[in-house]
């Protein structure tokens, strides 16, 4: 598992997003409009937007935001046009970042994703810069505490499941984008507990970060992925777990 992936854990744990649960149903509202609008509005046959109503409904998103936000994309209903913008870059140490964006106004949205950049000694790269570092996979992370590996692997393995290890106190979980909802639900059939169930960028290999360095990528990353118009960030640095720790405390 990256550093990144650990970190994301970690501000899940430490309920960071619980206390800006408004601002989560913002971001999940616009992935399942724009699912909706390339996709169509119904989730049996749109895997993506399958994934975005999982996730609303894991954050404890009402069911009539979902359906709101399904009619926006579809066009049922009127609302803001969002524009899909990925932006690559650098951190310090040379880390590559990539970030997802979905937003209405794509020179607002760069003009501070540069901002948040050049204030933690990264900065904004070309198209193509860092992409290529990275490959999407489904990933699960349950806790370790609750279930071995061996459950997780008799129970997820058949519905498509390719990566099952445990990392420090989570058993993570990897596949096949297709495979995510399949895996997901052999887990819940199983009676097995998960925390994160997603879409992710894996990088292909890691950089080692400690000392300054290190808590100038953890703010960075920190600054991305609060602002609004950011949906995901992924990034390759691999930063010790006890300093991963004492930043989430």
């Amino acid at each position: 598992m990256s550093g990144h992936s650990k970190w994301h854990n970690i501000r899940l744990r430490k309920g960071k997003q619980d206390a800006e649960r408004g601002k989560i149903f913002t971001k999940v509202a616009r992935e399942i409009i724009v699912a909706a609008r390339e996709g169509g509005g119904s989730p049996d046959t749109n895997l993506r937007l399958r994934i975005a109503v999982q996730k609303a409904r894991d954050a404890s998103m009402p069911a009539d935001n979902i359906k709101r936000a399904i009619q926006r994309g579809t066009g049922e209903l009127e609302g803001a046009q969002y524009e899909e913008v990925r932006y690559e870059g650098y951190g310090p140490a040379g880390v590559a970042v990539l970030v997802e964006c979905l937003t209405d106004n794509r020179n607002r949205t760069v003009a501070d994703l540069r901002t948040i950049f050049n204030k933690c000694a990264g900065n904004l790269g070309e198209s193509g810069s860092v992409a290529w570092m990275f490959h999407q996979r489904g990933v699960l992370s349950i806790p370790a505490d609750s279930t071995t590996e061996d459950d997780v692997l008799l129970a997820a393995l058949d519905a498509g499941a390719e990566d099952i290890r445990t990392e420090g106190d989570s058993i993570e979980v990897e596949c096949a984008p297709e495979a995510l909802p399949a895996v997901r639900q052999a887990l819940t059939d199983a009676g097995i507990a998960f925390n994160m169930a997603e879409l992710s960028m894996i990088p292909q290999s890691t950089v080692q970060v400690e000392g300054k360095e290190a808590s100038q990528v953890l703010r960075l990353m920190d600054g991305l992925e609060d602002h609004d118009d950011v949906q995901h960030v992924y990034a390759n640095f691999d930063i010790p777990d006890d300093v991963l720790q004492a930043a989430g405390n």
